[in-house]
Parts: structure tokens; C-alpha cells; sequence
């Protein structure tokens, strides 16, 4: 009787010689533990983290765990400015791999130094704005991949573009996060498309670590009530995944050869909360290409960073055009 084949695991990444990735967020946690993945099959791995003395710890942990180096360079998403020093210091090096993996989850109202809120700022318009002044790196590059990492949350998510700041709507920090992972994966639509349809060999893909142990929720239960952070704290010991088993739809995304663009890769259990990683379903908002257009608009003109060789999608282009994979 045949066996059954074992679940994708990070032993199953193909051989990365000669590629140079570039892993936001990577002092702790997911990227952590992406950035580790990633060098041990062979890359050169580049760690982009807004402390760093963190940063200089994730180093050592790579080296320790890999016996290769990795590179550090300073990142604050929150900081249109440091957006564009970390790409003008990169120039036009071959980049073969961006993983837009850093975040900030569930946190108290505030406002990035370009005062934008602080969730949407920090999770998609910095790194709306890295991906777009990374693009000549990434072109030079064969097979480059941009591999945006949003959440489950996104399924609650409403992108309201005309109050996308929460000026209008009263703030709830997990209402602000919902929105901005799912303005990742409206990134993400649009971007495959406008790639797709001027023939850009760069892939977009998107990826969510479903139910995983994560610096991001460490401090967020402070401003919860007693019994409901108790609660939390109850369920994720006991339903969460680790923080390498929520890297694995993330480095899937990152590496296998079969990954089309437009895609999401989420774990294959229930409620997508566990398990190895697959191709799962976004919501229907995260597929509303009217709303995806429109957050691209909004975000140059925010950002101030354009993609002046991707248009936008003539509205009259086929369907496999128009519409992600």
C-alpha cells in the first residue's frame, strides 16, 4: 500500500544558491524564523529590522542555526524616510525575494512620523512604498517574488477608502488591523494583475501564518480586561502553532515553483488556524478589484512613491487580466 506523502515541511525548500532575499521583520518570530529557513537552503539573507540591537541578535541566531551570515539593515516602516534609505542604499543589486513580513497587531491609536494610522501605515502603506522603490532590484533578478504576509483578521477587514485613517469611524484597534491585512491582500491583487498585464517576470503572492506564536500578540492583551486576557492567553496555549510552523505558508509562498501569482498560502487545517501550508481562499473583499484599484490610487498619493511602468489594468483587458489567478 503506497504511503501517504508527508506533509510540506521547510526540509522540502529547494536549493536557494545564488539568491539574495530580503525579510522585513526579521529579529524575532515568523521572520525570525523565515530569514532562518531561507539561509540554511542557501540564500543570502538580508534582515531589515527597526532595532538594531535586535537586529545584531537575529544575526547571531542565523549564524548559529545556519553557520551563514546574514546581512542588517535598518527598516522602520512607520517612516516613509527610512523606506526610501534602506532602497537607496540596496541601489539595483539583484533582489530574487522580498518577504513583507513586518507588523504591528492590535495596538492603541496612533500615528506614523507621516501620520497615517499606525496599523494601516506600518503593515501596508510602508511596505507599499518598499516594494515600489525595490522594483528595479527585483527586476534584475530571474524568477524574483514578493511575498506579502497578511492574516486571517483579514476575513473581518473592511478597507474604507474615503476614511482609511479612522477619521470618521470610531478606532478599534482589532477593526484598524483587520483592515490593514486586508489592504495586504489587496496589494497583492493589484499588483499581480498590473505585473501580468505588462509582462513583468517579477510574482506577487501573498501569504497568513494562521494561529502561530508571534511577537505581535505578546503585548496586546495589557489593555484587555482581566478575564478576557486570561481567556486569550487559555486558547492560544493551547490552540497556536509555533512560530516555524507559521513560517511555513509564508517560505511555501517564498520558494516552491508551482506558486502562481495571486495566490495566498495559509496552513491546510480547520478555520486555517494550524497545519502544513496550502493554497487557501480570501474573502470576496480581499477579491474586489474596484476597492484594490482604489487603495493603489489612494497609496501613491499617499506614499508618494508611483509605479509609473505599471498602469493600471485597462478596464476593457480579458478577464485572466482583470482578475487574479
Amino acid at each position: 500500500m503506497p504511503s501517504r506523502p508527508h506533509p510540506w515541511s521547510a526540509a522540502d525548500i529547494p536549493s536557494l544558491d545564488g539568491q539574495r532575499a530580503l525579510v522585513t521583520g526579521a529579529n524575532s518570530g515568523l521572520g525570525l524564523r523565515t530569514a532562518v529557513a531561507l539561509a540554511a537552503h542557501g540564500a543570502e539573507v538580508v534582515l531589515a529590522c527597526r532595532d538594531r540591537a535586535r537586529g545584531r541578535a537575529a544575526q547571531e541566531r542565523v549564524l548559529a542555526e545556519t553557520g551563514r551570515a546574514a546581512g542588517l539593515v535598518d527598516l522602520d516602516l512607520a517612516d516613509l524616510r527610512s523606506v526610501e534609505a534602506l532602497a537607496q542604499g540596496w541601489g539595483d543589486a539583484p533582489l530574487h525575494l522580498l518577504v513583507a513580513n513586518a507588523g504591528v497587531m492590535a495596538v492603541p491609536r496612533g500615528t506614523t512620523r507621516d501620520g497615517f494610522e499606525r496599523q494601516l501605515g506600518t503593515n501596508h502603506l510602508g511596505h507599499f512604498a518598499l516594494v515600489g522603490r525595490l522594483l528595479p532590484a527585483l527586476r534584475q533578478a530571474p524568477f524574483a517574488r514578493v511575498v506579502v504576509v497578511s492574516s486571517n483578521a483579514h476575513r473581518f477587514g473592511r478597507v474604507r477608502l474615503d476614511d482609511l485613517m479612522f477619521q470618521r469611524r470610531r478606532y478599534s484597534p482589532w477593526r484598524a488591523y483587520g483592515q490593514s491585512k486586508l489592504a495586504n491582500l489587496l496589494f497583492v491583487r493589484e499588483l499581480d494583475r498590473r505585473l501580468r498585464a505588462h509582462g513583468d517576470p517579477v510574482v506577487a503572492v501573498a501569504a497568513h501564518p494562521g494561529f502561530a506564536s508571534s511577537n505581535l500578540s505578546a503585548g496586546f492583551t495589557a489593555g484587555l480586561p482581566p478575564v478576557v486576557a486570561s481567556g486569550y492567553r487559555w486558547l492560544q496555549g493551547r490552540l497556536e502553532q509555533s512560530d516555524e510552523a507559521g513560517a511555513l505558508p509564508s517560505l511555501y509562498a517564498a520558494t516552491m515553483p508551482d506558486v502562481p501569482g495571486g495566490a495566498l498560502y495559509g496552513p491546510d487545517g480547520r478555520f486555517e488556524q494550524r497545519g502544513a501550508p496550502t493554497r487557501v481562499h480570501p474573502s470576496a473583499r480581499a477579491q474586489d478589484d474596484a476597492t484594490a484599484r482604489g487603495l493603489w490610487e489612494r497609496s501613491e498619493r499617499l506614499t508618494g512613491v508611483t509605479y509609473p511602468d505599471l498602469p493600471p489594468v485597462p478596464a476593457g483587458a480579458p478577464r485572466w487580466l482583470r482578475s487574479g489567478a
